[in-house]
């Protein structure tokens, strides 16, 4: 029996995060709230149902933009990016250049909608970019804190883990165990809304566990977004050394 057209339980679980829009034979066209980089186009992503699963895809819109702002689809940077995704990702960049996904659960659709808009923004700034930017050591600062202080506490700590819900989605940092804090450094608008599907779909599958988005700064993530996402994790920060490890301290009382 196939998998039956995607139904208003699922339309109601996606659309506190994005903008859901009814399109003919079925298909499910949803607005999200990224943005290619560089510009005002909103990301697209359509999910469209077939008898063994559902296509998540961005319809060509990330190239045709990355096009018109004078970028190059083609370039070696693109190619290695391409290589990279097919490997490390559900996602794939096709012959066509459409970036897509396919899902035969429909516990994969919110994650990997969410998977092929942020492959949609890395594909344009990549393929738009004229110099080589200079990186943060932000998420290496957490790094350093996170794992002082849960040494100091003697509590288990893991760094770059996959998380046991749909999706393949990553914590940047584990502290704990019978209710562990899960931080995401929320390195872009992309990782921000990660957060936010991290910990809704815990509380959906009522798993333990305390969802901390730390951003850089509300730029970085954008101001409208990072409000937001106080309502969709335990909690959300801008990242202040010493603030940043008084909290993480705060939250480990009674973590074993």
């Amino acid at each position: 029996m196939g998998i039956m057209v995607i139904n208003s339980n699922l339309k109601k679980a996606i659309c506190s995060l994005f903008e859901v829009h009814a399109d003919e034979e079925g298909v499910q066209r949803i607005v999200t709230p990224l943005e290619y980089p560089g510009s005002n186009d909103v990301i697209v992503v359509r999910v469209r149902p077939s008898d063994d699963g559902f296509t998540i895809d961005e319809n060509g819109e990330a190239a045709f933009y990355a096009s018109l702002n004078g970028g190059d689809i083609e370039s070696e940077a693109v190619s290695r990016w391409s290589e990279e995704l097919s490997m490390t990702s559900p996602v794939t960049f096709t012959e066509e250049e459409t970036i897509s996904a396919f899902a035969n659960d429909e516990r994969l659709i919110a994650p990997y909608i969410f998977r092929v808009a942020e492959a949609a923004q890395q594909l344009h700034a990549i393929a738009t970019a004229r110099a080589d930017r200079q990186s943060s050591d932000f998420k290496e600062r957490i790094h350093q804190i996170v794992k002082a202080i849960a040494l100091e506490a003697d509590l288990r700590w893991e760094s770059d883990v996959e998380l046991p819900i749909a999706g393949g989605l990553k914590a940047d940092h584990i502290i704990g165990t019978s209710k562990p804090i899960i931080i995401i450094a929320a390195t872009s608008p992309t990782r921000l809304l990660e957060a936010e599907v991290i910990y809704m779909q815990y509380r959906e599958d009522k798993k333990p566990g305390y969802i901390l988005a730390v951003a850089e700064n509300q730029g970085v993530v954008g101001k409208k977004q990072y409000e937001r996402a106080a309502y969709y994790t335990n909690k959300t920060v801008i990242f202040n050394e010493d603030a940043f490890g008084k909290l993480i301290s705060n939250e480990m009382t009674g973590i074993q």
